[in-house]
């Protein structure tokens, strides 16, 4: 209930008003900061006005459901429709040894605890910018740029390249674990233990992906029975049914009615109102999370320019790539025997090739013979510069394995020594894949399209290819609607 009046800002600092943007851009600046205090406390209400035209009229959300509280602003704010999935994830904090350990002992007992919760985006929401992330510490927006190679980490295959994720998480750490004294606008921050948090957005977000596939459909209700006409109108037994005209004949008016005898009046007794009881507040419904796409029924209807399949769920219309599908199986499918514990199956050459290379791409390639062999690759030294190819993988079919082992050799030294073994192999076979995995023409029979979601209903992640792109495009009964101008 207070206000706050601000009169001669400027008065001694002119030249400062003279590096305002346009009209427009700080008007942006103000709206967007008007949003982010709305997304970090829904429980208060705000209105916001732009030459006496309200902008947002956002009334206060109360319920002890954060999550709810959260959607309820979300959609106020933006309106959209878009999947969005709940994200909460706890964790403790390892200890810190040495003079951390004590300042963190000193500081509480929830110096070890840290908690992320909010929304993402589901697979296939994401932008071509950073726009619609909206990151709190403590309920502070912040940036940081850990944050946001974490968020890309989670998704990993799950996010198409040049898009970022869309989401709106609040993580909750202690205070002593975090810095706000990096810039002066106290936007930017850093993490004391910045890797360990980067590991645990990053985990919480793949657990959220991973999880929303695994949730089972929410099971309709039967529809109820049509009522039961006693006495239903004999049916009309038209003659043919493309050209069938029917004449009513027109109802003429009686000549004269019959007078009606006069009833008697009828006394209604008063009725005895029992007193109500008294009312109790019901809580806002919870919103259930978005059933995922392939643990709804669903029925193929045809294919189209051989490459979509058409299918027919009982929620709309459902577009499935058939290329990206392939490729999303066939992906899995390596990976789990790249994380199994031996090595993968390979094919013998007929003619062993050997391949010389030059010494920094020698020593490099040293390193990751054994994530080659886990892969299929049988490749070992054949002498100080040279390595002896008589072994491939079963899926990978080239004409030429030399160059095949040259190019496996830069998509190695791409993708980094920081990550693991298993990332280097992923790497690879997104790669590899995309080249034997059914083709845009490639005409499939009913048994093998069924199949083929079947085997895509199996994976992990199932909704995006290895690169990113979707499998599945849905267009629910009120978007068909719309496009059809039945309902506004």
């Amino acid at each position: 209930g207070a206000s706050v009046e601000v009169r001669q800002l400027f008065f001694n600092l002119p030249a400062r008003r003279k590096f305002l943007r346009s009209e427009e851009v700080e008007y942006a600046h103000i709206e967007h900061y008007v949003m982010v205090a709305a997304l970090a406390h829904p429980a208060v209400a705000f209105e916001f006005f732009k030459d006496t035209r309200a902008v947002w009229q956002l009334p206060a959300v109360k319920t002890p459901d954060k999550l709810g509280a959260l959607r309820e602003r979300l959609r106020a704010l933006t309106g959209s429709e878009e999947k969005l999935l709940p994200v909460d994830f706890s964790a403790e904090l390892p200890e810190i040894a040495g003079e951390e350990e004590e300042e963190t002992e000193a500081a509480g007992a929830s110096a070890a605890r840290f908690a992320i919760w909010g929304f993402i985006g589901a697979p296939g929401v994401s932008r071509t910018r950073r726009a619609d992330q909206h990151v709190f510490v403590n309920r502070r927006p912040v940036e940081n740029r850990g944050i946001n190679f974490a968020l890309l980490e989670g998704y990993h295959t799950a996010l198409m390249k040049g898009h970022y994720p869309v989401c709106t998480l609040f993580i909750e750490i202690n205070a002593g674990e975090v810095d706000v004294n990096i810039h002066p606008s106290k936007r930017e921050i850093k993490f004391h233990r910045e890797k360990t948090v980067r590991q645990l957005v990053a985990q919480a977000v793949r657990e959220t992906l991973l999880k929303y596939h695994a949730t089972p459909a929410v099971e309709k209700p039967a529809p109820k029975p049509p009522p039961v006409i006693e006495s239903a109108p004999e049916p009309i037994a038209l003659p043919g049914f493309s050209k069938a005209v029917i004449d009513w004949p027109a109802a003429s008016p009686p000549s004269s009615l019959p007078a009606l005898p006069t009833l008697p009046p009828v006394v209604v007794p008063a009725p005895v109102v029992a007193p109500l009881p008294a009312l109790t507040p019901t809580p806002p419904p919870v919103m259930a999370q978005p059933s995922p796409l392939l643990r709804v029924p669903l029925r193929i209807v045809g294919v189209i320019g051989r490459l979509y399949v058409v299918l027919e769920s009982d929620r709309g219309l459902v577009l499935l790539d058939q290329h990206a599908a392939h490729e999303r199986i066939l992906f899995e499918q390596m990976v789990r025997r790249l994380e199994g514990s031996g090595p993968a199956p390979s094919q013998r050459l007929l003619l062993p090739e050997t391949v010389e290379l030059n010494g920094r791409d020698t020593q490099f390639l040293r390193e990751q013979l054994p994530t080659l062999t886990r892969l299929g690759v049988g490749l070992e030294e054949f002498g100080e510069r040279t390595f002896l190819l008589d072994a491939l993988p079963p899926f990978v079919r080239v004409g030429n394995p030399r160059r095949f082992i040259l190019e496996l050799v830069d998509e190695l030294k791409a993708a980094g020594q920081s990550v693991n073994a298993v990332r280097l192999g992923e790497h690879v076979i997104a790669k590899t894949v995309c080249r034997h995995s059914v083709k845009a023409n490639d005409l499939l029979a009913g048994p093998e399209l069924e199949n083929l979601i079947e085997d895509l209903r199996q994976c992990a992640m199932p909704y995006t290819c290895p690169h990113g792109r979707p499998t599945l495009i849905e267009m629910n009964f009120r978007e068909l609607e719309k496009k059809f101008g039945r309902s506004q």
